[in-house]
């Protein structure tokens, strides 16, 4: 089990990675408050030994997703939250960044995944291949898709980075 020490260092570190990475998955505030609190549980009692804080990151990131995941599965999560209600929610964003959130929140889950750890917390795909369990190629041809679509999404001649 870690120190209350350890475990406050870990969520002023990964608090904000962990809750867009609810918030992308569950588009729910209220669910991702119980997946953060569930996370961070899950870390204090843990016993893994990190070898740096790459390794922690990543070891949350994954964690996250899995618990995410079980929350969408489990029985009495039968029903869904629109598009309409995650947009009318509260966000600390400036208005030119929604529809880019919007498009990104309309991509299939397997696109939404690698745009956020690539764009958002910045890994490579190598890194995010690592993460998600997936070949290093099907990592990159995820990112040309998911990048196709927003431009078809957005507009766009291709030329941006």
């Amino acid at each position: 089990m870690r120190s209350e020490r350890e475990v406050s260092q870990a969520i002023d570190r990964y608090a904000d990675t962990v809750q867009r990475l609810c918030m992308i998955y569950l588009k729910n505030q209220a669910d991702t408050e119980d997946i953060f609190q569930n996370v961070f549980l899950k870390y204090a009692t843990s016993t893994i030994a990190f070898e740096s804080e790459e390794h922690e990151k990543a070891w949350l990131i994954r964690v996250t997703i899995n618990a995410c995941k079980d929350l969408l599965r489990s029985f009495f999560r039968s029903r869904t939250v629109s598009m309409e209600e995650v947009l009318d929610q509260p966000a600390p964003l400036p208005p030119d960044t929604r529809g880019v959130l919007e498009a990104v929140l309309a991509l299939p889950q397997k696109y939404r995944n690698v745009v956020y750890l690539h764009y958002y917390e910045g890994y490579t795909a190598p890194e995010i291949s690592r993460i998600l369990g997936k070949n290093v190629n099907t990592v990159y041809t995820l990112l040309n898709r998911s990048r196709q679509m927003l431009r078809d999404t957005l507009g766009g001649d291709g030329n941006e980075g």
